[in-house]
């Protein structure tokens, strides 16, 4: 009885240590640069509906439910998807436009697991008729999938996505 009480208590301890180092958020971003001006770049970026030809996701998998509300490329529109097991199903709703710079979005992830995050597009001007863009998201690691971070890199997970969606977007800008 008294080994299973060890037992017990170094499982709770372990469980605690590993909540208390576990990291508590975290931020993805990728940049590219554009060789189209700042305001077109930025305005393409605005539509949901137009995330479609650049996102990686759309490719992952091509017949997945979509439904937009509101209007597109204002605060409050929304884009739902559901989809097979690489893309889940979730939600995007724009919610913050600063005109020219950056685009600000909520992330709301229902399959596989539910989750939040805030996701942002920021577009510079990078001179010669070229623009930087900057995409990225972030978020909390709330327990127990918080330990998870210890074991899983959420940068590694997603960068490759973020680096090949702006691959994608050149390609579509650049035409």
């Amino acid at each position: 009885m008294t080994t299973l009480l060890y037992i017990l208590v170094g499982i709770i301890g372990l469980i605690v240590l590993l909540a208390l180092i576990a990291p508590k958020s975290y931020h993805v971003f990728r940049s590219a640069e554009i060789s189209r001006p700042q305001p077109e770049v930025f305005e393409y970026l605005k539509s949901l509906k137009k995330m479609d030809e650049w996102s990686p996701w759309a490719k992952k998998d091509p017949n997945m439910e979509k439904k937009f509300t509101g209007t597109d490329g204002e605060v409050g529109a929304i884009s739902y998807w559901n989809g097979n097991k690489d893309v889940g199903e979730g939600e995007q709703e724009i919610t913050k436009i600063v005109d020219g710079e950056r685009i600000e979005s909520e992330l709301r992830f229902l399959k596989p697991w539910k989750s939040t995050s805030d996701c942002y597009i920021d577009v510079a001007d990078a001179g010669d008729g070229k623009t930087r863009v900057t995409w990225g998201f972030a978020g909390k690691n709330k327990f127990p999938m918080s330990i998870f971070g210890l074991f899983v890199s959420m940068d590694k997970m997603v960068g490759k996505d973020f680096e090949e969606g702006l691959v994608n977007l050149k390609t579509v800008m650049e035409k």
